[in-house]
């Protein structure tokens, strides 16, 4: 039925202008405005972005996962924007705050940290 298909991801935020300054600004993903959110463009991959305001809840999971070819170098860079990584009670965490999947045969390494919202989001080395 959808096998041809294209889709589109999409996830809310509290503010939506200042998510959009995060995402364009200091992640430098190219955004575009649109008439209730915005869209973050990757090469083959799109996601929109809607406010909910004071309803927002962060979710628990993360929302977005972005694969790049250096965790450590992407990290580093996070760092020095003023990012700090999470570390995820129950998940085991090297001491730069990288989950070593690779290591362990048991998927990508994975580094996490938030957007002004409070989601949770991924970078993941494969």
């Amino acid at each position: 039925m959808f096998r041809d298909s294209q889709a589109m991801s999409s996830f809310p935020v509290d503010d939506i202008e200042k998510a959009r300054l995060f995402y364009e600004e200091t992640l430098g993903i190219q955004t575009t405005e649109e008439a209730i959110g915005f869209t973050l463009h990757f090469t083959e991959t799109k996601v929109f972005i809607y406010s909910k305001g004071k309803k927002h809840r962060p979710a628990d999971y993360f929302v977005l996962s972005i694969t790049v070819p250096d965790i450590e170098q992407t990290d580093a860079k996070l760092k020095q924007k003023g990012i700090s990584l999470e570390i995820i009670e129950g998940m085991e965490h090297d001491e730069y705050g990288i989950i070593r999947g690779k290591a362990m045969n048991r998927g990508p390494d994975v580094s996490l940290f938030k957007d002004p919202a409070g989601n949770l989001l991924a970078i993941e080395e494969n």
